[in-house]
């Protein structure tokens, strides 16, 4: 099929695609369009397009080569906590810490390590605190799993990578930014109430969006969350709620901190946001085209934290906190990590407190990102949660 690139139109912004760009895309739009070809009735719901375009072994975005993570001078998609300074790391170190004492453990099992950037400031971070941590990373993309070795290898630590998750963890699981990248179900509600699922097409050689009657076990999940608001969009995260409903089976004893952009339901469900909350990131650039640049950009969607709530008490885990990033780090002590000290040249102060206020601030991550703490056998109360708390508003 021709290139979706030269037979659609484009989001205005998007910076052009080099030679080798444009050759990737072209052998990922093949690869999609024998997916849709295979598809039953040629259509393919939107959450295997995201799963495809993200995963596709060496296609995909988080499985081909391409900087993701950084700045843009460095070329990068965007740009995560722990990238912008080591004091977000710093300053979670002293949540992972009280958990992994409360488990008797040293393991730290962090999913989607992305460049390695919170591992390579927590571990030692850890270390200052006494404890020498046993670090696994469950990571999908070989291409970062090379990235996170050659980040990590000089600080000499017991880092492993897992193939497969275990049978059984006790300590304290991290996912920072994780459930936003797993593929969702996108719906609409029809003007006479039918809810319909939304998906991808071949339509005069370029990529459609289309839809259909919503499957029964897509209907039956948002008919018990949300009424039938008549031209509404939005999207469903079935498979963070099976990861999660997997933690179930697996941790026997810690806690998990889900860090992440989202909402409770109320206002994920809004009728205002009818449009729903898909995002796409290409080189710094975010626009709500997910059929643009295929294996090339990122998609994401924010989380609905009261499903994933719901669905670790439906598994027996403990709900333990919730809150925004900006209260879970300043109860953690950011402030305290902050080089104000002598030592500290007037530039360093300045980034320092530049991140620091991004970190925080409710117009950047400080109050878009939640953390939510889900746990087995963890009795105190979590440091990051001392005040703040918003569990009742899930």
């Amino acid at each position: 099929m021709t290139d979706p690139q030269t037979s659609r139109n484009l989001p205005s912004g998007l910076p052009p695609l080099e030679p080798e760009a444009r050759e990737h895309q072209a052998a990922v739009a093949r690869y999609l369009a024998e997916q849709i070809r295979q598809a039953p009735g040629g259509f393919l719901p939107f959450d295997q397009w995201m799963h495809h375009t993200l995963y596709a072994p060496s296609l995909g975005y988080y499985a081909a080569g391409s900087t993701k993570f950084g700045g843009a001078t460095l070329g990068g998609d965007f740009t995560t906590a722990p990238e912008l300074t080591p004091l977000f790391g710093r300053t979670l170190a002293a949540q992972v810490a009280q958990v992994l004492r409360a488990s008797g453990s040293d393991s730290v099992l962090e999913f989607g390590a992305g460049s390695g950037a919170l591992a390579a400031s927590l571990i030692p971070a850890l270390r200052d605190l006494g404890i020498e941590p046993k670090y696994r990373i469950m990571e999908v993309s070989a291409d970062l799993k090379e990235r996170q070795f050659d980040r990590l290898a000089p600080l000499q630590a017991d880092v492993r990578w897992l193939d497969a998750l275990p049978d059984g963890f006790e300590g304290c699981v991290i996912a920072n930014e994780v459930m936003d990248a797993m593929p969702v179900h996108l719906f609409r509600w029809q003007e006479d109430g039918a809810l319909h699922e939304l998906g991808i097409v071949c339509e005069d050689d370029a990529f459609a969006m289309a839809q259909r009657e919503a499957p029964p076990q897509l209907a039956r999940a948002l008919e018990q969350r949300m009424p039938a608001y008549p031209g509404y969009r939005s999207e469903i995260n079935l498979q963070a709620e099976a990861w999660i409903r997997g933690m179930g089976d697996w941790l026997r004893r810690g806690a998990a901190l889900l860090i992440d952009y989202g909402f409770p339901r109320h206002e994920y469900y809004h009728p205002q946001r009818a449009e729903g909350t898909l995002m796409c990131h290409f080189r710094h650039h975010a626009h709500s085209d997910p059929l643009a640049y295929p294996g090339l950009q990122d998609i994401t969607a924010h989380v609905d934290f009261t499903a994933m709530a719901d669905t670790a008490l439906e598994a027996g885990l403990d709900v333990m906190g919730y809150t925004s990033q900006a209260r879970f780090l300043l109860n953690c002590g950011l402030m305290a990590h902050l080089p104000l000290n002598g030592a500290a040249d007037g530039m360093e102060q300045a980034m320092a407190l530049a991140a620091v206020q991004k970190l925080l601030s409710e117009a950047e991550m400080g109050e878009l990102f939640k953390v939510l703490a889900i746990a087995r056998g963890v009795e105190a109360p979590l440091l990051g949660f001392q005040q703040g708390d918003r569990r009742h508003r899930l």
